[in-house]
């Protein structure tokens, strides 16, 4: 990174790895960003403090690191994290949400990472709500949840043939709500799907410019 070029401190923009929303912006010195790397935690340098600071030290909603991206000139930084609660210390997701907001546009695709990661919660930490549906769903086990999604498919399909546009829509959000449940059970991820997704259009693509 050119350090020198910006004064000693570099803009770090903090992304949120799996729903893609910017969380916040902050600067970073060579010593910040190298105990990023080895701690795996974002820290910044804080210039009203005058000292280095780990996003979370008293919070305790850290930022965990998964990559780190310098762009092309080297004097800025993209950092792709995975928050542990809010990252505003207004307690808002984004520190770029602002009050007249009900929350800061997304691709719509981001939500449903967002709805993973509150089910992995609730398998993780079923005491927390424990009167959860998704909480009874995981203590029914994986038939349960097997059943749930051929059931919803099968709805799914119904209102499709049947042209029923606004119970499509519902059965839908049903389906890909309940698949993501049965992902979660079998250790699996959106991720890993779409992972086989882009395998499949790259070995595609390949074949059409043969062709």
């Amino acid at each position: 990174m050119d350090f020198e070029k910006m004064g000693g401190l570099i803009p770090a923009v903090v992304q949120d790895a799996d729903t893609g929303q910017v969380l916040m912006l902050g600067y970073v010195n060579e010593e910040a960003l190298r105990k990023t790397e080895q701690e795996g935690r974002v820290t910044f340098f804080s210039r009203s403090k005058n000292r280095l600071w780990t996003k979370g030290e008293t919070s305790g909603h850290y930022l965990s690191v998964v990559s780190l991206h310098p762009d092309c000139d080297q004097d800025a930084l993209l950092i792709r994290a995975r928050p542990d609660g809010p990252t505003c210390h207004r307690g808002t997701v984004s520190c770029f949400e602002q009050p007249q907001q009900t929350a800061l546009p997304t691709a719509p695709v981001s939500f449903l990472a967002e709805l993973e990661r509150l089910v992995q919660r609730r398998r993780q930490h079923p005491g927390e709500e424990p009167d959860s549906y998704t909480v009874k769903l995981f203590q029914k086990g994986l038939p349960k949840m097997a059943q749930k999604v051929g059931e919803e498919a099968v709805e799914t399909v119904i209102d499709a043939v049947a042209g029923n546009v606004e119970g499509l829509k519902g059965e839908a959000a049903d389906l890909l709500y309940h698949l993501l449940v049965l992902l979660t059970a079998s250790g699996l991820s959106i991720d890993d799907v779409v992972q086989v997704l882009r395998q499949r259009h790259r070995t595609i693509s390949a074949g059409e410019r043969r062709d």
